[in-house]
């Protein structure tokens, strides 16, 4: 008996030690005046004749970095390593980590253990990192495509800078920070540094809110063909649109078997919403716009089950006058769609022309609901033939079981 007891201690001993040695501290270096910075990627690479030779921009950011006798970094103060392309969708949380089997991060922080943004004004601010305020020089240099952290590449492969300036972030503001291509035809890159409001703003719960902007490149939508994505997911957008804008907004009613000519909300069908200009330059916020979280009479104050789709189309054109097919691609950059439903992976049924993006609203399981509906606020961004959303959301009650 005394034995079997004496095995039981020592089971139980060996399991905290291992549990204990699994669990690696991560230790945080506390920044005094934090400026909170989110950073994305948008170039892309392209497979075709007309790109074959351009470098794979897979990119290490470091920010106020330290040099060795022959030029090659040797440490950053803040690293952001292995800052793949953009992904489609950036949601509320950082749910990149833990959920990956891959070092490529489709975002700053992203992947990252690092120290994150607060609550700000019942702002979940998770996705932001904290980074120094102040006066900030920050490098994109290109990596291999590899696993090997950037510090510990071989000295050569350390030099090889797309991007070295210097950015101002002031105390306690939040920043989105964009690497974009700025000309299609000359290449030329450069960053755009958007300083936030959203978290300032007497933003109601009960609205829903988005705002656009198209950072495309000059000369994307008039560049042949072949020199762009012919992925088919892109739909209307893959091949561009107009410089000048108007957006529209229909609400439908369900998102069980989606359809363009679907129900849609009462008063909410190719609605206009906003004008929308393309600036790459210009780093000033777009103006919300907003939608009632319970536009439709059949949601009962908990749960809602609209989605939403946008229309872009050019001046003079709506839905009332569309001259193309409803699943015409090829419009010119005339008239491009998308479509926010679900998880942003269920393609309408019928023909369409438009992308997938996930619903803007979030259903979540708060309080006794499970799910209960959260109005969002979001921004929808066109890139080169890509349409991109980025949804954040207030605090929300945790669950009770």
């Amino acid at each position: 008996m005394k034995n079997q007891r004496l095995t039981i201690y020592l089971a139980l001993w060996l399991l905290c030690v291992s549990l204990f040695t699994s669990c690696n501290k991560v230790e945080y270096t506390a920044i005094a005046e934090p400026a909170y910075l989110r950073v994305f990627n948008n170039l892309n690479y392209v497979q075709t004749l007309g790109s074959k030779d351009d470098k794979v921009p897979y990119f290490c950011m470091l920010i106020n970095p330290t040099f060795g006798a022959g030029g090659a970094i040797t440490g950053a103060e803040i690293v952001g390593d292995f800052l793949d392309k953009r992904a489609a969708y950036a949601p509320p949380y950082p749910s990149h980590i833990g959920n990956s089997t891959t070092v490529d991060n489709p975002e700053y922080p992203g992947k990252e253990n690092v120290l994150v943004g607060p609550i700000l004004n019942g702002f979940d601010l998770s996705s932001w990192a904290q980074v120094p305020s102040g006066d900030l020089r920050i490098i994109f240099a290109y990596r291999p495509k590899n696993s090997i952290p950037f510090l510990e590449l071989e000295s050569h492969l350390k030099t090889d800078i797309l991007i070295d300036t210097v950015i101002h972030l002031a105390s306690k503001e939040v920043y989105t920070l964009h690497l974009l291509q700025k000309d299609f035809v000359t290449k030329t890159h450069g960053l755009l540094l958007r300083q936030e409001n959203f978290h300032k703003l007497p933003l109601s719960d009960s609205l829903v809110y988005v705002n656009f902007y198209n950072m495309s490149a000059t000369g994307f939508l008039d560049a042949d063909l072949t020199l762009k994505d012919d992925d088919y997911l892109l739909r209307s957008f893959k091949n561009g649109i107009k410089d000048e804008m108007n957006i529209f907004l229909s609400l439908y009613e369900s998102q069980e078997k989606p359809f363009v000519q679907a129900q849609t909300v009462p008063g909410y069908k190719g609605k206009f919403l906003t004008r929308l200009t393309r600036n790459n330059t210009n780093a000033a916020v777009s103006p919300y716009v907003s939608f009632p979280l319970w536009a439709s009479s059949k949601s009962n104050g908990i749960q809602t089950d609209i989605w939403q789709r946008f229309d872009f189309f050019i001046p003079g054109m709506d839905i009332t006058n569309n001259p193309f097919f409803s699943g015409d691609i090829a419009t010119g950059g005339n008239w491009a769609s998308v479509n926010c439903l679900k998880n942003g992976k269920v393609s309408l049924e019928g023909s369409d022309n438009g992308t997938q993006l996930p619903n803007l609203l979030v259903n979540v399981h708060s309080g006794t609901h499970n799910p209960q509906t959260f109005a969002t606020v979001n921004t929808l961004e066109v890139v080169n033939g890509r349409i991109y959303l980025t949804t954040i959301q207030r605090k929300y009650a945790p669950p009770v079981y």
